[in-house]
């Protein structure tokens, strides 16, 4: 199977930027997309041979979720349970035979901090679910989780140290996350991989200098480890200030 991840920061834009060229190309299996931006409705997407699941946020133009699989799931939740919901769009989960599938977008603690509070309650009830999902079946967690958890994963770490994406409470967290029967497939596979980045500012010449931040991932849950083929990231794909990531997996 191959899974792709990308935080398209605006889905309408995005297919006006080639993504629907590079979603056919690719072929994925599972294609998962965040920060849509879209309320339904909005757009319709002909993709042929794909079932379509959405997660919009209540206010416009923000945040969003979205899922496209050629297997279509058992179930499908939005949100972390089926009685509560989830405002933000931020969150979809397919229920297949073999594992579950959950695509993330994780809220922005925001430049200041401000939302540094609420980001770390989010990473706590997040760790929860999945644990309790994998105590089930194995799970895939894909998404923009907007941390660079090891200083590897961005250009300049001493600098940032305690910015928006790179507090300590933050990387502490994706630590946890690590430490409770999950793997970073990309750095499991790759341990010292340098200038691997998922996203970019829209500053000047940033991207083409490559300084940039990996915060999308492919987690997965540690018992997958033999059936992880690759993993790996797709800079040269424009049309957001994210690029795509993907997953290559025998399920």
């Amino acid at each position: 199977m191959k899974l792709v991840s990308w935080n398209v920061n605006g889905l309408r834009a995005c297919v006006k930027k080639g993504f629907l060229d590079y979603f056919k190309d690719i072929d994925a299996d599972i294609f998962c997309v965040q920060e849509t931006k879209l309320q339904d409705g909005q757009i319709e997407l002909d993709l042929d041979g794909y079932y379509q699941y959405w997660n919009y946020a209540l206010k416009k133009g923000y945040s969003g979720t979205a899922i496209f699989t050629k297997r279509k799931p058992l179930s499908v939740q939005y949100g972390f349970d089926k009685d509560e919901y989830e405002p933000e769009g931020r969150i979809i989960t397919l229920e297949f035979a073999d594992f579950y599938m959950v695509n993330v977008y994780t809220p922005n603690s925001q430049r200041d901090l401000a939302r540094l509070d609420k980001r770390l309650a989010w990473e706590d009830k997040i760790r929860d679910y999945l644990i309790e999902l994998d105590s089930r079946k194995p799970i895939i967690l894909c998404g923009d989780l907007n941390v660079a958890h090891m200083e590897i994963d961005l250009k300049n770490a001493k600098s940032n140290r305690g910015n928006s994406g790179f507090t300590d409470e933050e990387r502490g967290k994706m630590t946890d996350l690590l430490q409770s029967g999950f793997m970073d497939t990309f750095r499991t596979l790759y341990p010292d991989k340098e200038g691997a980045y998922t996203w970019w500012s829209y500053m000047n010449k940033v991207r083409e200098r490559n300084i940039g931040w990996r915060i999308d991932y492919f987690i997965t849950s540690v018992r997958l480890r033999e059936k992880i083929i690759d993993a790996g990231i797709h800079p040269e794909i424009m049309g957001s200030d994210h690029c795509p990531v993907f997953l290559e997996i025998d399920m």
